[in-house]
């Protein structure tokens, strides 16, 4: 190939930000920059119903649509990474914002010690049930039996064990500090450990052990260890298209940064009208950590489900089982140490209810993936076990 045209396939600044992007952008900073400047004058407790339902309106769709930018950046970025690096980019991009909303809710007028744990529990139940259900069953019908790395999966598995037991299953079976919380000294210790355990797996999964949640070959759920790719990185840098792909990639890594950047600075306004709403309305608490769930797993849900049409089933699940690791791993230490630092109380237990639903997706999820290809029966499982955690959310 000459470098005449090895430097034709480098693209522009145009054709890296398209003006899809560039608008989606000026938009969204027009809104951030009228709130910052008026927000404060029509937001609160007194505000009539009408004008709180439009707030959270413009709102809500200023903050999917800047979540959806995000998605399309890290996507990209996963295209020129490969896996997993693509997934974890896009992952750590969702989850932080979710942390983002978290915060914001927790720091606002109203107390919300169980936001937190409504929020992890309600992404737990999107994703592990809905998404994956939808991801087997529409996979599933158009592909037959569809394959994964089992092993990578497992893994995965093993984290969300782990660390959701440790944060939401623990707290009511310890006496802490009463009630499903921690102690201050436990909160530290935990927060301490899970950020060390979550940091180990994603250096593991991004160096020694990357080939365990890359797509297998056809009739394998595996990559054996001594099979795992090896890439000259040096060699890669030294080609004008890896060079032109750098560039690319920082451009897009600043178009990402600046899409993330508005959901933080609107985040403290939504958690205003959310709050403000469900008091309003008398709606169940749980509804806050499920509109969370929803409005940062929506455009991620997409590209999982999209995945699994394409017979990429490995990312689908690297997009899900990562992102609920990934919610897990982020947000407990999060808010526990936003608690320890604000005096704010939180509270990590689960209810009864719950501990059964999180029991059962636990379960389910371990024999859906227990090295056998998908069957779209076990993706009905799912959906239906999603069904009956909508049902006790509004008739306990």
């Amino acid at each position: 190939m000459s470098n005449e045209h090895k430097m034709s396939n480098k693209l522009t600044v145009n054709e890296i930000v398209p003006a899809k992007t560039r608008t989606r952008l000026l938009a969204v900073w027009l809104i951030v920059i009228a709130f910052m400047a008026w927000g404060g004058t029509f937001l609160g407790d007194e505000m009539p119903v009408l004008v709180a339902a439009g707030v959270f309106l413009i709102l809500l769709l200023t903050i999917v649509g800047a979540a959806f930018g995000v998605v399309k950046e890290a996507d990209e970025l996963a295209h020129q990474l490969g896996e997993p690096y693509g997934t974890l980019i896009l992952t750590l991009s969702i989850v932080s914002i979710e942390v983002i909303l978290i915060s914001a809710v927790m720091l606002g007028p109203g107390e919300n010690p169980t936001i937190g744990k409504d929020s992890i529990f309600s992404v737990m139940m999107i994703i592990m049930n809905l998404i994956i259900g939808l991801c087997i069953v529409l996979g599933g019908f158009k592909f037959g039996e569809q394959e994964y790395n089992a092993q990578g999966t497992m893994s995965y598995l093993g984290m969300i064990i782990m660390l959701g037991g440790i944060g939401l299953l623990l707290p009511n079976y310890i006496t802490g500090a009463g009630g499903g919380s921690f102690t201050d000294t436990q909160a530290l210790i935990l927060s301490s450990l899970i950020i060390v355990l979550y940091a180990f797996f994603l250096v593991l999964q991004m160096k020694g052990y990357r080939h365990l949640y890359v797509q297998p070959n056809a009739g394998f759920l595996e990559i054996p260890y001594r099979e795992r790719p090896v890439q000259d990185h040096a060699k890669h840098m030294d080609d004008p298209i890896a060079q032109s792909s750098t560039r690319e990639l920082w451009i897009r890594s600043v178009v990402l940064i600046a899409t993330i950047l508005p959901i933080v600075l609107l985040s403290h306004h939504m958690a205003v009208v959310v709050d403000y709403g469900i008091r309003a309305a008398h709606l169940p608490p749980l509804l806050g950590g499920v509109l969370i769930a929803v409005i940062v797993f929506t455009p991620e849900s997409m590209t999982a489900v999209k995945a699994a049409l394409n017979n990429e089933f490995q990312r689908a699940v690297n997009l899900c089982h990562g992102a609920f690791v990934s919610t897990v791993g982020l947000t407990v230490p999060s808010v526990l140490i936003i608690g320890l630092i604000t005096g704010k109380t939180v509270l990590f237990g689960l209810t009864a209810t719950e501990t059964i639903l999180f029991v059962i997706t636990l379960l389910l999820s371990v024999m859906t993936f227990l090295g056998k290809r998908t069957t779209p029966i076990v993706g009905i499982m799912h959906l239906v076990l999603f069904a009956v955690f909508i049902l006790l959310i509004f008739n306990p």
